[in-house]
């Protein structure tokens, strides 16, 4: 059986207040201080020693699910953008994704048996190529026949490890945007290290003079839809810009992806990964430089 919501301690929290209905009017809800500053500081080492992992890679490494994306300044200095899957083989960060105060916050969203299909972390280094381009999150779910009802089945959440602000290169959303469903966003090119082009959101209808900067805190979590227009600027501050990002999926509507709840509890890695994005799983599982 489904946790209680209505009774449970996160009920109880004035911090919680409305943000199931702002989540669907909005498309995103902040909840504040979700982990605690002695939480954070462990999540972040922990995100810290995947990045130098990365960077020992010295360029993009890939094992199974496990992702380092790592790139160049185009001065020769090598620099981690994300990494996907860090949760295989690092306890804190597998910690936070299967927290039961996460299940609770996700429950009453879409449910209490979840499956994962994100887990992963970003950074902006100061200066760096660090823009995101305005898109949406569907656009990644193929193939699309395995990923069924995105409006209602899927949640995205981001924790803060830092400050995130303008300075920083926060997040901006665009709220209500994601009442449109699927939009032509595409533009040419990859989302990530392409600025944003506002000439696109005008295309599809919509302006970048709506749009709201996600200022958050340390240990504030972010949720948005899958279908809410998004996108990210350079980091412009001294420090470095860390976003943990888990997104969730009501099992019965994702024929893919890592269990992460049944019936509100946490589920742990099975002995083989599953089926997530990497089509080549199966047939290209070892450790290996992609390309």
């Amino acid at each position: 059986m489904c946790l209680n919501y209505q009774a449970s301690a996160l009920r109880q929290a004035a911090f919680l207040d409305d943000y199931v209905a702002r989540y669907w009017r909005d498309g995103f809800a902040v909840v504040r201080s979700f982990f605690s500053p002695a939480e954070v500081q462990r999540i972040a080492s922990a995100s810290d020693r995947v990045y130098e992992e990365g960077l020992g890679h010295g360029r993009s490494f890939r094992h199974g699910n496990l992702f380092y994306n790592v790139a160049s300044d185009g001065a020769g200095a090598r620099f981690v953008r994300m990494v996907q899957w860090p949760s295989y083989h690092q306890p804190v960060l597998n910690s936070v994704r299967l927290d039961r105060r996460m299940a609770r916050l996700l429950e009453p969203l879409i449910g209490c048996d979840l499956k994962q299909i994100i887990n992963q972390i970003h950074w902006k280094a100061p200066g760096s190529l660090g823009d995101f381009a305005w898109h949406q999150d569907s656009r990644f779910r193929r193939p699309a026949h395995a990923f069924r009802n995105l409006a209602t089945a899927y949640v995205q959440t981001g924790l803060a490890l830092d400050r995130h602000d303008t300075e920083s290169g926060c997040l901006r959303f665009i709220p209500g945007s994601h009442l449109r469903g699927h939009l032509d966003l595409e533009g040419p090119g990859e989302v990530l290290g392409r600025a944003m082009n506002d000439a696109l959101l005008e295309a599809a209808g919509l302006s970048a003079g709506d749009a709201v900067d996600l200022r958050l805190e340390p240990g504030d979590l972010a949720l948005w839809s899958p279908y809410l227009v998004h996108g990210s600027g350079r980091n412009r501050s001294e420090h470095r810009r860390r976003l943990y990002i888990n997104g969730y999926v009501r099992a019965e509507d994702c024929d893919r992806g890592e269990w992460a709840f049944r019936d509100g509890e946490p589920v742990a890695f099975g002995t083989e990964p599953a089926l997530v994005h990497y089509e080549a799983l199966r047939e290209r599982p070892e450790p290996h430089y992609p390309g």
